[in-house]
């Protein structure tokens, strides 16, 4: 459940999605999620690193290897959510 309450906040989501092909630098990830905050960008990629799915170094903030895992099921569960999308 917490992981659940963590992905339910907003932009959490399209944060991860938005690493899952490659690191970013913090300006990078902010111009990727449009409308974010620097304040709501910070606080998502703090609790993300508290829950050691995001981290950070040199080339930027990137995936850990469980942020990596994570991804592929948020892959998967795109394929669903196009398919049911174009069942309605």
């Amino acid at each position: 459940m917490v992981l659940f309450d963590a992905l339910g906040r907003r932009w959490t989501l399209r944060v991860l999605w938005e690493l899952r092909e490659a690191p970013l630098n913090f300006r990078a990830l902010q111009s990727r999620c449009e409308d974010i905050s620097p304040t709501s960008l910070n606080s998502r990629l703090k609790m993300l690193r508290e829950m050691q799915l995001v981290d950070l170094n040199e080339d930027g903030y990137h995936l850990t290897g469980q942020g990596q895992e994570l991804g592929e099921q948020l892959v998967v569960l795109n394929g669903w959510a196009n398919r049911w999308a174009d069942s309605l």
